[in-house]
């Protein structure tokens, strides 16, 4: 079908044979419309070009909308570079309607420095409509959270969840289940045999985020519920100190002969996994998050037996999508709102990415 640059709803209602209501609710994600009526405008939309007038909606709004995102440093190939990806693709739909998107970074391992990106925010308080906030220090994100209720700024979380707070939304995972889907994963290339070793990974030495608490939390769930009788094996590794990384787990592998299986509970299992591969170390089956760049090679390497992703850039996109929707159309969002857990393995992660992902929306 030949694409027109002039197409009109009752076009679109005309080809998908459909009502100009029932276009329009599509357009705009409100209202019951059924799967089928979706599909069929969807893809009329899809091969005629069309893209949704968002200046002719824009005279409705009454001030431009800054909305501040609170997540960790990333470099490309990252998670959080996954998570920006989506901010941007939003923030790119709705410029339009005056949506404007500012971004404060903090390292990911050290809470100081993620209280003084809040402080950073907190000086911007009167010019921010909304805010994202990725939740790793589960303390710090409520403090946060009880200063943008005082000042009745509405804020969503990704990543982890923190339940009892007054978020707007959630968009992620259960991280309980992501931790029980590890678990079952490494149980099942260890064909239920052998010690299992736990790497905490940090910058030197530090608490554990929110979303490894909960995933250890499901982890052990997992074990217990399958009875699995088995010696846990925790060491501290350390990001950029390879020196200590190689003497603790040399040592910790002399110690244990009868470790079979490895876990780690953030993005960083390429610090394991690299002393894997460097100690040829073929027995080990390894199991971590996050479809980030290092990871990857070891997954394709064979030193990485699969990796449980979240869809960061769908976490990232669609927070800023709800807060645009309630501060424009005072439009609230369902709370929780949880993704796909996804399992990749050697044989299935060249077909996921941030593109792709956004594309199912």
């Amino acid at each position: 079908m030949q694409k027109n640059k002039n197409i009109r709803l009752t076009d679109i209602a005309r080809l998908a044979n459909v009502s100009v209501g029932t276009v329009d609710r599509v357009i705009h994600n409100r209202g019951r419309v059924s799967e089928e009526n979706i599909r069929r405008v969807k893809e009329i939309m899809e091969q005629v070009g069309y893209k949704p007038n968002l200046i002719a909606r824009s005279l409705a709004v009454k001030k431009p909308c800054h909305l501040v995102v609170l997540i960790p440093d990333f470099r490309p190939g990252d998670y959080w570079s996954a998570m920006e990806y989506g901010i941007r693709r939003a923030e790119e739909e709705w410029e339009s309607y005056g949506v404007k998107v500012s971004v404060l970074t903090f390292d990911q391992y050290s809470k100081a420095s993620f209280e003084q990106a809040v402080s950073r925010l907190q000086e911007m308080t009167e010019t921010v409509d909304g805010v994202i906030v990725g939740t790793l220090f589960k303390e710090a994100v409520i403090q946060l959270s009880e200063h943008l209720d005082a000042r009745e700024i509405p804020y969503v979380y990704v990543d982890s969840d923190i339940e009892e707070q007054g978020r707007l939304a959630y968009y992620g995972t259960d991280s309980v289940v992501g931790g029980e889907i590890g678990a079952r994963m490494l149980l099942a290339s260890m064909a239920f045999q052998g010690d299992i070793l736990v790497a905490h990974i940090q910058h030197d030495k530090g608490s554990m985020s929110t979303q490894g608490q909960k995933r250890y939390s499901g982890f052990l769930q997992y074990l217990k519920q399958q009875g699995y009788e088995v010696n846990l094996v925790k060491v501290e590794l350390w990001i950029g100190d390879e020196a200590h990384n190689e003497q603790v787990l040399d040592e910790t592998f002399r110690n244990h002969p009868g470790i079979r299986g490895a876990v780690t509970f953030n993005s960083s299992c390429y610090i394991l996994g690299d002393y894997l591969e460097k100690r040829q170390k073929h027995e080990i089956r390894l199991v971590g998050y996050d479809l980030i760049d290092p990871n990857v090679r070891l997954l394709n390497e064979g030193y990485v037996q699969a990796l449980i992703a979240q869809r960061p850039e769908l976490q990232g996109y669609n927070g800023v999508k709800a807060l645009s929707r309630l501060l424009l159309f005072d439009e609230k969002p369902q709370v929780v709102n949880l993704l796909p857990i996804d399992i990749l393995l050697k044989e299935n992660y060249q077909f996921y990415n941030k593109v792709s992902n956004l594309l199912l929306i």
